[in-house]
């Protein structure tokens, strides 16, 4: 299996995505390239499509892959498509793993680059009073990452159909009694339905509810896919395949649809759906990679923390540790002097 650099026709350095200007960026000489400057340069660019090699594993069930610009081992996981050489610090796009059937369909690029993440995560986590100090501290700081998460994207065209009891209830009254009149009527609909953009996280690491907790995406903003978008990010392969989640969403499908013909039927005071039947006639997939900065932390309780930024809508979401301490000392800064001007003033009596 390959591992890819992508380099600056210029002057040899690797290109990486600058999510500024929407383009490749050359982080020595400061050039920048278009989509089809890129390819021009780096022709494994428009080789995705190739099937991957036999991988390369050490006894632990490790990924390993030879860094193409300085030559040094790059050890990963079964799900890393995209990461950097520990070495010399390059970004590296590992192609096979996003080849032949794992190919993703789209991708939305980041639109935030590291400096706003930073920025952002700073401006965020400051707002937290009782956060340990090292979870912002500079070293850690550096450690936030882009990373790009597989999802499913599901849409399909139905016909659907519910068969239903409806009430109308009338309350009225004649002289001083209160009469109520009920009246049961058959109810039926049937209807066209599409729905599209559904969506489902396609990996089952832990860290998959980073990109839940930034959700949603604007998915019309997609793009064709194509490898350079992952330079100088890492991302991740799926390894939730669709005939996991098929059952599960057609379930959602057959919900909403029955849902959405109920509604058809709001001068009903209540209504009993009976009989529902739901054919779905055309089914969509995609295969989609989205953007998320995050950065984790392991706290003294042995918890993991984290922190996520929707690398496209720029949403937050984070937990965040305790420093005891902090908590102690702000008690204390205003206990003590209330209790000190309680005394002053003879509050207390002993």
């Amino acid at each position: 299996m390959a591992a890819v650099s992508f380099k600056c026709p210029n002057c040899g350095g690797d290109l990486r995505f600058d999510p500024a200007t929407q383009k490749y960026k050359c982080e020595f000489c400061v050039s920048v390239f278009d989509q089809a400057e890129l390819e021009q340069a780096n022709p494994q660019a428009a080789e995705q499509t190739q099937e991957p090699e036999p991988e390369q594993r050490d006894e632990s069930g490790a990924v390993i892959y030879s860094c193409p610009s300085c030559g040094a081992q790059i050890v990963t996981d079964a799900t890393t498509a995209a990461t950097f050489c520990y070495y010399c610090h390059n970004p590296v796009v590992l192609q096979g793993k996003l080849s032949g059937e794992y190919e993703p369909d789209m991708v939305i690029p980041f639109a935030v680059d590291k400096k706003e993440a930073v920025d952002s995560f700073l401006k965020y986590v400051k707002k937290k009073k009782f956060v340990p100090k090292d979870f912002f501290c500079k070293e850690q700081i550096e450690k936030i990452t882009g990373i790009y998460f597989p999802f499913w994207k599901y849409g399909c065209q139905a016909k659907g159909a519910i068969h239903a009891r409806g009430e109308k209830v009338r309350v009225y009254d004649v002289g001083e009694t209160e009469y109520t009149e009920t009246k049961i009527f058959a109810v039926d609909r049937a209807a066209d339905l599409s729905f599209e953009s559904m969506t489902r996280n396609a990996l089952n690491k832990e860290n998959k509810k980073l990109v839940e907790a930034v959700q949603p995406f604007r998915l019309e903003e997609a793009k064709p896919f194509t490898m350079g978008y992952l330079s100088g990010f890492q991302a991740e392969k799926r390894d939730i395949e669709k005939q996991n989640l098929s059952q599960e969403l057609k379930q959602e499908v057959r919900e909403h649809a029955v849902n959405m013909m109920k509604n058809t039927a709001s001068e009903y005071t209540a209504l009993q759906v009976e009989q529902d039947d739901l054919h779905i006639m055309k089914e969509d997939w995609k295969y989609l990679m989205l953007p998320v900065w995050v950065l984790t932390y392991k706290g003294g309780d042995g918890e993991t923390y984290y922190y996520a930024m929707n690398g496209q809508t720029r949403k937050v979401s984070g937990t965040f540790p305790l420093a005891k301490e902090r908590v102690i000392a702000f008690f204390f800064s205003i206990f003590v002097p209330v209790f000190i001007l309680l005394m002053m003033g003879g509050y207390f009596l002993w």
